[in-house]
């Protein structure tokens, strides 16, 4: 081992892109002494789409009597003798660049060229005898140098940490990744228009609060210097767009930034987008049907299909989703047959132990059974699942259900044995909801720190009379993850949380 602790094989790779770094600086320098290294004057014409939209069906006769001209401009990616293949947002052009046609001047300048640089050219466009739409290079000028090289063209930017550490080089090498974030742009893009189709109004709420709520996370805290205040970065937007329901915004949709201060894994970012929405004079059965609905739709819009493919398993969204209370979804896959397994604290203390749940005595009874719900049943559920009827211990936020007063009117929607969404009914009884901040804060004292804390003035929105409602969070990263066939949250994040690295040149 070197002492930097690689291998030989990495020191060698080292020193050999440190030379190739070198050599680029030393071409740097002399186009220095020449002219401006890194101009703006420069304005393209065309893009590589354009052009193939344009002229790649005409045949190259046709294309030599239109003999037309175009600008165009973009990143060196291939060098093959005379032709250079370019890429620019839109796709890949071909250059034909012969330095005995050139200028002198230019074809002096051809020889500065590397791969990874940032040029533009004009010339005129035809077809190769391949039948490749090409230009026929004229005029060209080096725009920005890339000092370090790209990695080796046949594998790319290989290692996972480095793609996300330096996504700028993934984009750049990693058609497939582009792809995602395309994707994940059309997703947002459509998810917006569904909405405000439906008639919702697109709002903002505060992402730095001086209460977090909203869920039961633990939150980052921050401090304001001019208030001399604590404050927390948000978890969820939620008590501000139910405010918005009091005051007489009845549909409304936030796509918004949470912070939540837990772990990372291949599910969870500590920053990450949520889709939240709230609907008055709706319950949370009709949330179920619009996010059936809504998956459905943005199936067919990215994939052509309402058959959705995801790290080996098949989704036919065109079918309805599978709906299963909390306590049934256990009975059924823990294989239980008595229901009074779930009476009282006690009956469901010993199937706890019966099934080895990792859990506290102390729990009340419905974080327990949610322990069983998340330790043995979650990840068997793969196909679209609505569970439904979370105990009201951990719903501190929903509706009792009316028939049974343990549970709520809530549901999530499971894929792949993975939340993709949290909706319910919402609580718009202000004494309940006095009453069930009074009991989290009670969970917060005895060491909860993700227990929420009491929010005064969302009481007294409440107390002003918020109109029945339901409301919904669905997690976009995981949306993303799951239309793309990306197995970790990190692929689908431009930029994800990484732990700090010590960088050497």
């Amino acid at each position: 081992m070197t002492a930097r602790g690689q291998d030989p094989d990495q020191a060698a790779a080292a020193l050999d892109e440190n030379k190739l770094i070198a050599q680029r600086r030393d071409k740097l320098q002399a186009i220095r002494q020449l002219r401006h290294a890194y101009p703006n004057d420069f304005r393209r014409q065309s893009t590589a789409a354009e052009l193939a939209a344009a002229y790649g069906d005409q045949e190259s006769d046709a294309l030599q009597q239109l003999a037309q001209q175009t600008t165009v401009a973009g990143r060196v990616m291939r060098m093959r003798g005379p032709f250079v293949v370019l890429r620019d947002g839109s796709g890949q052009i071909q250059l034909y660049m012969n330095n005995k046609s050139l200028p002198e001047e230019l074809a002096e300048e051809l020889k500065r060229l590397d791969l990874g640089d940032i040029v533009g050219a004009s010339g005129e466009i035809f077809k190769t005898r391949t039948g490749e739409l090409s230009l026929r290079v004229s005029r060209f000028q080096l725009l920005s140098k890339a000092l370090r090289p790209l990695p080796e063209k046949f594998h790319g930017l290989s290692d996972t940490e480095q793609r996300y550490r330096q996504r700028y080089v993934d984009l750049i090498v990693n058609e497939s990744s582009r792809r995602v974030f395309e994707t994940r742009s059309r997703i947002v893009r459509f998810i917006r228009q569904y909405f405000d189709a439906l008639g919702f109004m697109e709002v903002e709420t505060p992402m730095m609060q001086t209460l977090p709520g909203g869920a039961t996370a633990r939150p980052f805290v921050t401090h304001h210097n001019a208030l001399d205040q604590r404050m927390y970065l948000r978890v969820a937007p939620e008590l501000f767009l139910k405010r918005l329901t009091v005051g007489g915004f009845e549909k409304v949709y936030e796509l918004n930034r949470n912070f939540r201060n837990e772990g990372l894994s291949t599910r969870h970012n500590p920053e990450f987008t949520m889709l939240e929405f709230y609907w008055a004079y709706a319950a949370y059965g009709d949330l179920m049907d619009l996010t059936e609905d809504l998956f459905r739709r943005i199936a067919i819009e990215i994939a052509d299909s309402a058959l959705v493919n995801y790290q080996g398993s098949s989704y036919d969204f065109s079918q309805p989703f599978a709906r299963l209370s909390v306590q049934g979804a256990i009975e059924k896959h823990c294989n239980l047959a008595d229901g009074d397994q779930f009476a009282d604290h006690d009956s469901v203390v010993a199937l706890a132990q019966t099934l080895g749940i990792q859990y506290n005595p102390a729990w009340p009874k419905g974080k327990i059974v949610m322990e069983m719900f998340e330790q043995r049943v979650e990840a068997k559920l793969d196909q679209p699942t609505f569970i439904t009827e979370y105990p009201v211990e951990v719903s501190p936020l929903a509706r009792r259900n009316e028939q049974n007063p343990e549970v709520t009117d809530r549901f999530e929607l499971i894929i792949g044995g993975r939340e993709l969404a949290n909706g319910f009914s919402e609580l718009n009884d202000p004494e309940d909801q006095a009453e069930r901040f009074r009991a989290q804060v009670a969970q917060k004292e005895s060491g909860d720190e993700e227990a929420m804390h009491y929010d005064a003035d969302y009481i007294r929105a409440l107390e002003y009379a918020m109109p029945p409602a339901a409301g919904e969070g669905i997690g976009i990263d995981r949306l993303v993850m799951l239309f793309t066939d990306s197995a970790s949250i990190r692929d689908v994040l431009l930029f994800p949380h990484m732990r700090p690295q010590q960088d050497h040149d």
